[in-house]
């Protein structure tokens, strides 16, 4: 990001350029061009950005399931039948806090502002889901902790026995945020880039690979999200041990494997959103409710006159007849009451 150790300059991938397979094999991007398209002075073909299987990539297709959930779905239904059997005593159902007409009570997240602390805890669980619950220990060089430690301790003999616990996994991903000032979107993001990569490479998380997939993704989240990004070498001063040249060529594999895709959806966005409160919902992280403040009410009220005029002008630029309801009734123009928040 401006400075000559930053890798944020990137090329994409020549003519013959070796790419890295899940089995160890090498295939050029000639052989995965269709017969008589060619990528032409450097410029990706459209065959490569959208592969045939797309539709179930869950870091691009809307309705494809993500890998976390379907690795956690086991989990997610013992913890409904835990909570449904405890409904089922008397006397021990939790008691819920409920509106009433004095007061409102909204949990702090949403999709467009999430809940930082909750939402980098149930990133950390979806990623000890993914290792959990793999299906193999398919691993890339670049990655091995081993290889490339993250402190001058290196790693002990078993280090890829073990799975990592979530609070393991948490402690990590929270020193990272809280170091560099990341925000709670970004989380959403390096968890979309996590499960990106190991489509496209097809790798898996594993106890040995963990730390440095989740650091790589972190990175690439913090430059593509926030308008004032990370440097490489601001991670080094975060975590000591580590060079600004192994971050470089971190971030430069990185983004080779995600084959420099580095676009998310609005609608994958959300889909991952959503997916994480359910995990959170069923191992108890549920996002905690508070009564509905004046300042709150007064926000809500701004945004939602913004979208309303914004409706508003669309329906009178196309034409559209707007239709009355027992929810905003319409005679000689709309009409609006004052809500009194003590």
């Amino acid at each position: 990001m401006g400075n000559k150790t930053s890798c944020c300059s990137y090329t994409s991938p020549q003519l013959g350029q070796k790419d890295l397979s899940g089995d160890g094999g090498v295939r050029s991007i000639e052989e995965r061009l269709p017969e008589g398209d060619i990528s032409i002075n450097n410029l990706q073909h459209i065959s490569e950005r959208e592969p045939e299987d797309w539709d179930c990539d869950p870091s691009i297709h809307p309705s494809a399931g993500t890998i976390f959930m379907e690795r956690s779905k086991q989990a997610i239904e013992n913890g409904l039948t835990r909570k449904k059997s405890q409904y089922q005593i008397a006397d021990t159902r939790p008691l819920k806090k409920s509106s009433s007409c004095s007061t409102i009570y909204l949990d702090d997240s949403t999709v467009s502002q999430p809940n930082l602390k909750n939402t980098v805890k149930c990133v950390a669980l979806a990623v000890y889901y993914n290792i959990k619950n793999r299906t193999s220990n398919r691993q890339i060089d670049i990655f091995d902790e081993k290889l490339h430690p993250l402190t001058r301790d290196g790693v002990a003999e078993d280090y890829d026995r073990h799975n990592p616990e979530h609070k393991q996994i948490y402690k990590f991903v929270r020193t990272l945020f809280n170091a560099a000032q990341l925000t709670a979107e970004c989380a959403i993001i390096t968890l979309v880039y996590l499960e990106r990569l190991l489509t496209y490479a097809e790798i898996d998380i594993t106890p040995a690979n963990w730390k440095r997939i989740v650091l790589g993704a972190i990175l690439l989240a913090s430059k593509v999200w926030d308008d004032q990004a990370v440097w490489n070498v601001d991670y080094c001063q975060i975590l000591k041990d580590i060079t600004v040249e192994d971050m470089n060529e971190l971030e430069r594999q990185f983004l080779e494997m995600l084959q420099f895709n580095i676009n998310v959806p609005s609608s994958v966005y959300a889909k991952y959103y959503f997916d994480l409160r359910t995990l959170a919902e069923a191992n108890e992280l549920t996002f905690p409710s508070e009564p509905l403040s004046k300042e709150k009410a007064q926000k809500l009220e701004a945004m939602s006159r913004v979208y309303e005029d914004k409706v508003t002008a669309d329906v009178l630029r196309n034409g559209i007849k707007k239709w009355s309801s027992l929810d905003n009734v319409c005679l000689g123009g709309p009409r609006r009451s004052i809500a009194i928040l003590s």
